[in-house]
């Protein structure tokens, strides 16, 4: 993939961070669930059969993975999913430190747990580099414990590392951001251990209720405001 112009990239991660930066939706990631629960009749229930061989399919031997928290993780789950060089994005939960926790525990924010997640993508055609930027282009960077409305412990911004490597990265952009907004930056840096996949309902969760309150209110514009400012890293037919 054509790398960005460094200067370009930053400043267009700073102007994607500020527009996140303004106002706050009162409508939340958890209480959308429970709103789509009260409807169950107008979700669309992906087949778990049908994800399993999605996933596997994707999981080639020139796929990497990279684990990021940034609110809930339908959001991160549909950013993710637009770029160049992601075959495919799970939903879950990581940071925490109890086994096989469930949607509704991890909400009560004593499980430590975050959403959190797991990306595929082709180094070959994206960078682990690229997506720490995208990461921090596709959020409120300053925001302690949620995004939005979406607050707690289970909404808190973490990036996951896997190596050194990364662990540097990380740590120099978030620095770097941190020096430019003049404010500290809310993302904990954290090393990975282990990703919990979430339940079927919540996988392709944008993709499968478009017509949510929370996808359309939230969702559906936060997807919006990153895809103006990276147009260059979307998928052909992504817009």
């Amino acid at each position: 993939m054509r790398q960005l112009n460094k200067s370009k990239m930053k400043n267009t991660v700073l102007k994607s961070a500020f527009l996140f930066i303004i106002g706050t939706l009162t409508l939340s990631c958890t209480n959308a669930q429970e709103n789509s629960e009260a409807n169950s009749d107008q979700i669309a229930q992906p087949n778990s059969t049908e994800k399993s061989e999605k996933q596997t399919a994707k999981q080639t031997e020139n796929m990497e993975t990279a684990y990021f928290a940034s609110g809930c993780f339908w959001c991160v789950e549909a950013v993710y999913e637009s770029l160049k060089g992601v075959g495919e994005v799970v939903n879950g939960y990581a940071g925490g430190h109890t086994k096989n926790p469930t949607y509704e525990e991890s909400n009560t924010g004593r499980t430590g747990h975050a959403e959190a997640v797991e990306v595929y993508y082709d180094p070959a055609v994206i960078s682990f580099s690229t997506l720490v930027d995208v990461y921090f282009g596709s959020q409120d960077p300053t925001q302690v414990n949620g995004q939005g409305s979406d607050r707690g412990s289970q909404y808190r911004s973490i990036i996951f590392y896997k190596n050194d490597e990364q662990k540097k990265i990380i740590e120099q952009k978030k620095k770097a951001l941190a020096e430019t907004l003049g404010e500290p930056i809310a993302a904990e840096v954290m090393p990975f251990e282990k990703f919990w996949i979430g339940e079927d309902y919540h996988q392709d969760y944008e993709e499968n209720n478009p017509n949510s309150r929370y996808i359309q209110a939230v969702s559906i514009p936060r997807l919006k405001k990153f895809q103006k400012n990276f147009p260059e890293l979307l998928k052909d037919g992504v817009h």
